[in-house]
């Protein structure tokens, strides 16, 4: 099991913090949640775990997931409205990639703290 006391630090919230460091704050906690919030879905976790593998096609990844196209597609659209996706297109097929590193780390913390030893 990762040990998170071992491997970060947490600021502390004091009430003398300076105003300016409070507003970052705020602003990465939006950003923060913004990005949480796009891969809460568990469809988007999903396709983000098997675009961490690689590139994929659309159908690639309706095959994987037992999906249908429009649900998938929905899915993608809301992983590259935010970001994290990056499409690709050759002929007619589209590929889509991961374009953010940071799901790639999160998807690590994933992976060790539900999936790991299940």
């Amino acid at each position: 099991m990762l040990d998170i006391q071992q491997t970060m630090t947490l600021p502390v919230i004091t009430n003398d913090m300076p105003e300016a460091e409070m507003n970052r704050m705020m602003h990465n906690a939006r950003e923060a949640s913004k990005f949480l919030k796009a891969i809460s879905h568990e469809g988007r976790l999903m396709i983000l775990c098997h675009l961490s593998a690689g590139e994929k096609s659309v159908t690639e990844l309706e095959a994987l997931l037992s999906a249908r196209q429009a649900a998938v597609s929905q899915q993608l659209a809301r992983l590259r409205a935010e970001g994290l996706v990056e499409p690709r297109r050759e002929g007619k097929a589209i590929y889509y990639r991961l374009k953010d590193a940071r799901t790639t780390q999160i998807l690590e913390v994933v992976y060790e703290l539900f999936c790991k030893d299940s």
